[in-house]
């Protein structure tokens, strides 16, 4: 909308100030820095070419934005502005931001100190790896009511789970002196107990 641009230079002038606080080094080994910004820009870099795509800007934009204050937040708070991580988010923020905004992209991969200009750069290629969750939530319920939430690995078994579920305070007190009719568990999601 070009009725009130104020929140657009808003936020692009906070990734174009990212570009000018990273410290480290262009060709730097981003494998050896922070693993949750990593993550951070490898899902963002993944749902934003998902969203273009599919023809739906607004949510690349909003996956850039959350990548903005990732950064942002990493710089500030975090493994600082010499971690090769912060250098690895603020391209792949240049490189998304080259689609809607040019001239800010421009700016920044030259700040960024590369040459020649961003639309030469191509998509970052996305590591599956770093997609992947490090936990997920497990619900717990007895006759199909919810009784508890545990996190769990992605990767947990039936039985890893189930015994988790077995122990859980809350579902032995749900339990207590019941028949157990059967066990339902579908890893690494559910674990329902019919009594």
């Amino acid at each position: 909308s070009d009725v009130s641009p104020s929140g657009s230079v808003k936020f692009l002038s906070r990734a174009w100030r990212l570009s000018g606080d990273v410290t480290s080094k262009p060709g730097v080994d981003f494998a050896t820095g922070e693993i949750s910004l990593r993550k951070a820009t490898h899902k963002a870099l993944h749902d934003a070419a998902f969203a273009v795509e599919s023809f739906r800007f607004n949510v690349a934009i909003a996956r850039v934005m959350e990548l903005v204050n990732a950064t942002r937040k990493a710089i500030d708070s975090g493994p600082g502005s010499a971690d090769p991580a912060v250098r690895e988010a603020a391209e792949a923020i240049a490189i998304s931001l080259s689609l809607v905004a040019p001239f800010t992209s421009e700016e920044m991969w030259e700040i960024l100190g590369h040459k020649p200009g961003v639309a030469l750069a191509g998509w970052p290629v996305v590591d599956p790896k770093l997609l992947e969750a490090d936990a997920v939530t497990a619900i717990l319920q007895v006759n199909g009511k919810i009784k508890d939430r545990i996190e769990v690995s992605p990767n947990i078994s039936d039985s890893e789970l189930e015994k988790l579920a077995m122990a859980n305070p809350e579902i032995a007190a749900a339990i207590s002196g019941a028949k157990i009719s059967k066990v339902i568990t579908r890893a690494p999601k559910l674990v329902n107990i019919v009594l």
